[in-house]
């Protein structure tokens, strides 16, 4: 493979964004550009955690109405526990720490009647067929007083899982019209989505219900805009509002200009993920003109909000001189470092970057190990990141990165990046497939063809002189000395020096059909994979 890439500036260390967006619209994004909007495959989550639900009825299975006063009797499920594992000791209803009010205790001697003698008490137990009971320490209505087996037993509402029908929609909206908190009604404008989603989804009369799916998304939508526009404005609600404008979710027509505004006004409330894209919006041009600089500061506020995606971001532009900013390698080693350590399945990138910073030679920004670049990867790797996956399997095919030698282990990561696409995998499992594994994989010249054309259709020039290789030789398809040339050709356009050296040689030959043989495994490496 071509040597690391350097950080020189200018190079693919700038092209690698966080994944955690979309292409918006008519705007020409650059090749693994930032995307200003988020993927919204799915509305968020509702999240129900507020004191409202938390005291749900056993019976209903719905919180009680806003307002309401709620008498939590003191159960020792009332009584959060600490990461500890000891209770937090709140004052209880007979005083500090839940106990009995010191008043009401008595020592042991004064809970008896006469004397402490045993003879004593036997006698008076004697002399009377009806003895006064012995005062309990407990009293009425308290826990300890409570025989919890003689309860019916009932199922336990599962809040985080709320149901989707007509009839708890309207009990919903009844409820949350008094409630003054902005964060409960933006929690019934994302119920709403999912209800859209769920509601009717056996019904008969489909058309009713999409009536009705469509009158659930225009509150949504009029509900967020309430919150995103009102006087004290809901940042979330801000942010949500921008992704739709942004991606055209809700059905609202993707306006970009509206999006950015919606984002900036986030942003001036310290949201972090709104002002990441405010930050990319400013980069890209995308709902207001390019400003590097403005972008850069945008950056630098989202990162020290502790936004992942930023802090990478951040680094990586102090790395490589990016937007006009003067390189700080130190500075920028400390953001990917954060970044990594918050490191999640929709930003590994930092992993990645300091494995392969990890891995150079004669590197003044960080220290030369190979043990610990491989754990970085294998980090980003296991978070679904594909070039980390790719990388390893490198790793492990040609025993570098401090990996050995193990097909079995190249195959799977080679497998799973080339399953969600990756064309440098695809290609690598087409080398596998030509030569085989003994004991690991069967040789095949067919799917040797087939992940190679899957990779040359994407455009890799290595992918396409593979194809024309394959179709010279007649591996995995018909010798094509036509078909060969074209592929030939496609990689040379791309500047591929194999291809075009191929090229000159076959023109030298004329319509003669190539000598060529099967490459071995060692030649695998240098025919159709590494230019």
């Amino acid at each position: 493979m071509t040597s690391i890439r350097s950080y020189d500036g200018g190079g693919p260390a700038q092209a690698h964004y966080p994944t955690n967006g979309y292409h918006p619209g008519q705007v020409h994004l650059p090749h693994r550009g930032p995307e200003p909007y988020r993927h919204f495959t799915s509305p968020l989550p509702v999240d129900y955690n507020n004191h409202y639900y938390t005291a749900a009825s056993d019976v209903l299975g719905i919180g009680p109405p806003p307002g309401s006063q709620v008498s939590l009797a003191p159960t020792q499920s009332s009584i959060p526990s600490s990461t500890s594992g000891t209770y937090i000791q709140h004052p209880g209803p007979y005083g500090a720490a839940g106990g009995l009010d010191p008043s009401l205790q008595s020592s042991p001697s004064s809970l008896l009647r006469g004397t402490s003698s045993a003879s004593t008490l036997q006698t008076s137990h004697s002399a009377s067929s009806d003895p006064a009971p012995r005062p309990t320490l407990t009293r009425s209505g308290t826990t300890a007083s409570v025989d919890f087996s003689s309860r019916k037993k009932t199922k336990a509402v599962d809040l985080s899982a709320p149901p989707y029908t007509k009839a708890y929609v309207d009990d919903y909206r009844h409820r949350i019209k008094g409630d003054p908190d902005p964060e409960a009604h933006f929690a019934y404008a994302k119920y709403l989505i999912e209800a859209a989603k769920k509601i009717g989804a056996n019904s008969p009369d489909q058309r009713s219900v999409r009536k009705y799916r469509d009158t659930l998304i225009a509150e949504c939508l009029k509900v967020t805009r309430r919150l995103a526009t009102q006087g004290d404005a809901y940042a979330d609600a801000q942010f949500f509002l921008a992704n739709c404008h942004g991606t055209g979710m809700l059905g609202l027509q993707v306006d970009h200009e509206r999006a950015y505004h919606l984002y900036l006004q986030a942003a001036k409330q310290n949201h972090p993920a709104a002002s990441y894209r405010v930050a990319v919006c400013n980069e890209i041009g995308a709902g207001t003109r390019r400003e590097p600089p403005r972008a850069f500061a945008f950056y630098r506020k989202a990162a020290s909000l502790g936004d992942t995606a930023a802090m990478y971001k951040l680094g990586m532009i102090l790395l490589t001189g990016a937007l006009g900013q003067q390189k700080n390698p130190r500075e920028a080693i400390g953001w990917l470092r954060r970044a990594a350590e918050q490191a999640d399945e929709e930003n590994p990138h930092a992993l990645h970057e300091l494995g392969l910073l990890h891995e150079m030679r004669d590197n003044v920004v960080v220290a030369h190990d190979d043990a610990y670049a491989k754990d970085l990867f294998t980090r980003a790797a296991q978070l679904g990141y594909t070039q980390s996956q790719f990388k390893l399997g490198q790793c492990f095919e040609y025993g570098s990165v401090a990996c050995p030698v193990d097909p079995r282990r190249s195959i799977a990561w080679y497998t799973k990046a080339a399953e969600k696409g990756d064309p440098e995998a695809e290609l690598a499992l087409s080398g596998w497939y030509l030569t085989g594994s003994e004991g690991v994989l069967k040789q095949s010249d067919s799917e040797a063809y087939l992940w190679a054309r899957r990779a040359a259709n994407k455009g890799l020039s290595k992918a396409e002189y593979a194809v024309g290789y394959y179709a010279e030789v007649g591996i995995g398809v018909k010798q094509d000395m036509e078909l060969s040339k074209r592929w030939y050709m496609r990689a040379a356009a791309q500047g591929n020096k194999r291809a075009m050296n191929r090229l000159t040689e076959l023109k030298r030959l004329g319509n003669k059909k190539s000598n060529q043989g099967r490459p071995t495994r060692a030649q695998t490496r240098d025919e159709c994979i590494i230019t």
